[in-house]
């Protein structure tokens, strides 16, 4: 899938213009791959260049991100953040590094209270769990 273009220099002398390319990291968003969704924008999908084959680039998938602006709408005030990584082999042999963040929300019965804050020892308990989850989940997927 055509994705965008990028810029290089000619062969000349001892420098091939396919090894420049080699190794560089394209960032693309979601929604240019999947042709225009727009709700996947906000999503930052970093390639890397693996292969050159005429005018075309093959590419593998090097790393996602958010943008700044998604991950600054998910954090508000009066709550805790709650902010977990692990490093997870899949099933095909590759080596993620996941990162997930969690937010306390305010219970239904809460009342007046306007915060909902988590304890230390609560917010240990939900980061082990959430390596838990993030680990059971992903070492039984390929990438």
């Amino acid at each position: 899938r055509a994705a965008g273009k990028t810029i290089v220099n000619k062969t000349a002398g001892t420098k091939i213009s396919s090894d420049e390319l080699k190794g560089r990291v394209f960032e693309v968003n979601l929604a240019d791959l999947n042709g225009g969704d727009e709700s996947q924008s906000y999503r930052k999908i970093r390639l890397i260049a693996e292969d050159i084959q005429g005018t075309n680039i093959l590419t593998t998938f090097h790393g996602m991100d958010i943008t700044r602006d998604k991950l600054n709408s998910l954090i508000k005030k009066w709550q805790t953040l709650i902010e977990a990584y692990v490093d997870v082999r899949t099933t095909d042999g590759y080596t993620l590094r996941i990162f997930a963040i969690g937010f306390t929300k305010k219970q239904a019965n809460q009342g007046a209270k306007s915060t909902s804050y988590a304890q230390a020892g609560k917010v240990r308990s939900i980061r082990k769990r959430m390596f838990e989850i993030l680990i059971d989940h992903a070492s039984k997927c390929d990438l």
